[in-house]
Formats: C-alpha cells, structure tokens, sequence
C-alpha cells in the first residue's frame, strides 16, 4: 500500500512540476528573448527596405542634377556600408557589433537628408512623378523603422528587466545562464525620424554671398 502511495505522489508530482515552474516563470526568459528578436527582424526589414530605395532614388536625382556628384556619391558609400555591417539575433548583444551597425544606419540618414534637399534646388527634380513617389516612399520608410526600433527597445526592455527581476533571475544564473542582455537603440529624434531639410551657403552650387533659401520641413 505504501508503496502504490509512493508511486502515486511521484505521478502527481511528475504532472504538476511543469506548471509549478511555468508558475515561477521559467519560460519567460526564452519566450521574450524570442518576441525581442522578432521585432529585431522588424527593424532589419525597414532598414532594407530603405536600401532598396535608395538606387533609384539616387539614379532619378542624378537624371536633373549629375553636378551634385558629391552628394550622389556620399549617398551611394552610406547605403554600401550600412548593407555590409551585419548584425543578427545571435550579436544582438555584443555593444560593439551594435554601435557599429547603429553608426552605419544613423550615416545612411544623415546624407539622405542631404539628397532630398537638393530637390529644393531643381524645380523640374522636385515636380517628377518619379522622385514624388520615391520621396513618399522614403518617408513612410523613415517613419516604418522609428516604429519598429521603439518595439524593439520596449521588447529588449522588457526581456533585459527578466534577466535581472526575481524569480526569473534564478532561471536566468542557471537553466539560461548563457543569457546576456540584449543592446537598445539610442538614436537621437532626428535619426528616428524623416530626414529634416535645411540650407545653408556652403552646398554645393550655391553662389557666393547668396542668401540662404528657406528651410523646408520633410514630413514625420
């Protein structure tokens, strides 16, 4: 008799182990450094959908203006660099290999900028059908990678905080001691938004002694 007891406890132990320690949360570790890298792959999908824009848009603004070759090529070397420096789930938490790849892309913004002011040079550039939608396109993008890198610092955020907070943090020093806190973007406003246009006289092709033209505004 005792020993059918002895069985049976170990059954009914056996059966609500598993929920004791989905109770402590031992599966929150894992299930939000998931959810983190999901919203990782969001951010990476905008910022290549960006890349992709970027061609066309070069090769239209070329088609009015070719003299502003500098600003073409600075345009073409940012989008190459930020498409080289790579960044996956697995070095999300290496700083370096973060900061790195968040330079890269935070460069590709700040000369786009530069590449859609001078539309505001060439009439016939800003009045094209094509540099129109391409422009849309650019700023629903800049808009589409602001949203997607909030999610993602809010789910790294949250996936960090379990690391560190009890009970999760016994899970964390052994079943997944291997966890390492993940990197948060830390872009300034101007980066996480569309490109902000302003002139000033030291642009190429601006005559000297010519005043400033007036300062546009892209749309968020």
């Amino acid at each position: 008799m005792q020993q059918i007891l002895r069985r049976a406890s170990r059954l009914v132990l056996i059966a609500f182990l598993p929920l004791a320690l989905a109770a402590c949360g031992i599966n929150a570790i894992p299930t939000k450094q998931e959810a983190a890298k999901a919203r990782w792959a969001d951010v990476q999908n905008n910022y290549q959908r960006r890349a992709d824009l970027v061609p066309n848009l070069v090769a239209t603004v070329k088609g009015f203006a070719a003299q502003e070759q500098r600003v073409l090529v600075e345009v073409t070397q940012a989008r190459a660099s930020a498409t080289q420096v790579k960044v996956d789930a697995s070095t999300l938490t290496d700083p370096a290999a973060f900061a790195k790849y968040q330079q890269a892309q935070n460069q590709l913004s700040g000369v786009l900028g530069r590449l859609m002011m001078i539309s505001e040079k060439y009439p016939d550039l800003k009045s094209n059908e094509n540099f129109l939608a391409l422009q849309s396109q650019l700023e629903g993008t800049e808009n589409r990678i602001a949203v997607s890198r909030k999610d993602y610092n809010d789910a790294v955020q949250d996936y960090n905080t379990t690391l560190r907070v009890f009970p999760t943090s016994i899970w964390a020093a052994t079943f997944y001691s291997g966890s390492k806190p993940m990197q948060l973007f830390s872009a300034t406003a101007e980066a996480q938004s569309a490109p902000t246009v302003s002139f000033d006289n030291s642009l190429p092709g601006a005559a000297p002694g010519s005043p400033p033209p007036a300062t546009p505004t892209a749309k968020p």
